[in-house]
């Protein structure tokens, strides 16, 4: 998501960047570009049209034009005005002190509302809520069937009746809620396909008769402007509390994202992303123009670092720091790195959080696939290759190579990507976790992270092949060496 956006406002204020001068006339040009970015990430027209009437009126004034970077100026107010388009949001949930709270999800259907109901209610439940998931979705079938077995899952309780009407089991399950002691209804509704088939007398009726706390539509982020004009519709018909967004681990352009609050007024709370239940996430605006603005957000990636830490044990996480502490690092716990950062998200997602390294995935390379060659190269060797890379010769990175379907250059090519991962871990095994971000935001800026950057190159060419006693020597020497370090 936003990587056209980013690319556009990336090009638009390049341009400005690179006036030796700016003046009233190249502001308006360069802010045309900027407007041209925006639509191409199908943001709402007005919205794109009153959003650059604002930056252009406090980009051309003389305050901003005699400053001795006014390029610099221009993209702090694009940023502001970022923010400003999209928030503010208030993030606490206001719960019912005497009775159930009731929270009511409403949609079209496909937008995800019943996985959204699972992932509300387990985000509460880790907040020390007692959640009851009501299935009122009676017209699709097979999903009352759905909702229960995501209860299973979080092991959350469902409530469902059969021949009864969508308000009755509302009414019904909030009182069932009562005398269970469930502190939270959450009430998953029908959709239809289009806002026009959508029974909105029923959810009016719900509304009116169930009086639920907080109203939030599960909209799509997918379906662009589709996701906007439903916002509106059901805002008339609801007054939404909040809306939260589907799907941003997919291809959207991101318009729906930037055009939502303006267009309703109602703010963005949530943010869904994936299929699994732990993947909804608060909407921080600040976060969400930094990395449309191409600056990553780093405060998202360290509480997904917190996450999976979480789930590690603290024995294991105190092996893996003593392990990189002493050097002794194999391409096995080089695995498992591996597979906890995807426990993280995609790994796209992931490097689009760090400032400058989101341009470093050539477009159509899907880092994904490449983790996925990795691992299968690492499973191909013996346990003593693991353990000693050193080992890989010419003839096994064949042997590897035919194992895995790759070719022996890729084996080649993991293994100094492994040697370079492993003495730089060893250096943020000695730093704070301030320090570690430090180090790896300055390395992705400056290419480290780049498969074609020198950086990455563990040798630069001679002219001299080394013999085959010299490569003896040199690993004879690696393996002192890494013996005087443990």
């Amino acid at each position: 998501m936003f990587e056209g956006i980013q690319r556009g406002l990336s090009e638009a204020l390049k341009k400005l960047r690179g006036r030796g001068r700016l003046t009233e006339s190249n502001v308006r040009d360069g802010l045309r570009e900027v407007r041209r970015a925006l639509l191409e990430a199908d943001v709402n027209f007005t919205v794109a049209n009153d959003f650059i009437d604002r930056v252009t009126e406090r980009s051309v004034g003389q305050e901003v034009l005699r400053t001795l970077d006014p390029s610099e100026q221009i993209v702090g107010i694009v940023y502001e005005e970022l923010v400003k388009l999209m928030g503010p949001v208030d993030h606490s949930f206001h719960f019912a002190k005497d009775r159930p709270t009731i929270v009511m999800l409403c949609g079209l259907q496909g937008s995800g509302k019943t996985t959204t109901a699972g992932k509300l209610a387990l985000t509460l439940q880790e907040r020390g809520r007692k959640p009851l998931l009501v299935a009122a979705d009676l017209q699709r079938p097979a999903a009352v069937d759905q909702l229960k077995v995501l209860g299973e899952q979080i092991k959350v309780p469902v409530y469902s009746e059969t021949g009864s009407t969508p308000l009755d089991v509302c009414r019904n399950a909030v009182k069932h809620a009562g005398n269970h002691l469930l502190d939270t209804v959450i009430l998953d509704t029908a959709g239809r396909l289009h806002i026009a088939e959508m029974p909105m007398d029923e959810l009016r009726e719900i509304d009116r008769q169930v009086r639920p706390d907080q109203v939030y539509l599960v909209a799509d982020s997918m379906t662009g402007q589709d996701a906007v004009n439903s916002s509106k519709a059901f805002n008339e018909a609801l007054e939404l509390n909040g809306v939260i967004l589907t799907k941003l681990d997919g291809d959207a352009r991101g318009g729906a994202a930037l055009s939502i609050k303006e267009v309703t007024k109602v703010p963005i709370k949530w943010l869904g992303i994936g299929e699994k239940l732990d993947r909804l996430e608060e909407f921080h605006p600040e976060r969400m123009a930094q990395r449309i603005m191409g600056q990553g957000d780093l405060m998202g990636l360290i509480e997904k670092v917190g996450r999976v830490q979480q789930e590690i044990s603290q024995e294991e996480l105190a092996k893996q720091q003593e392990k990189l502490a002493q050097g002794d690092f194999t391409l096995d716990d080089f695995r498992k790195q591996m597979e906890q950062m995807k426990k993280m998200g995609s790994m796209k997602d992931m490097m689009s959080s760090i400032p400058g390294m989101d341009g470093v995935i050539p477009e159509g390379e899907d880092p994904e696939q490449a983790f996925r060659r990795f691992q299968g190269i690492i499973d191909s060797m013996t346990s003593e290759e693991r353990r000693n890379p050193d080992l890989i010769d010419m003839g096994r990175r064949r042997r590897i190579a035919a194992g895995s379907g790759t070719e022996p250059h890729e084996v080649k090519q993991l293994i100094n990507q492994f040697d370079q991962a492993r003495g730089f871990m060893r250096q943020l095994a000695k730093k704070s976790i301030w320090d570690r971000l430090k180090m790896v935001t300055s390395l992705g800026k400056m290419g480290a992270f780049d498969p074609g950057s020198p950086m990455l190159k563990s040798k630069v060419g001679t002219g001299h092949r080394k013999t085959a006693k010299e490569r003896a020597e040199d690993r004879k020497r690696k393996r002192k060496q890494e013996r005087k370090r443990r």
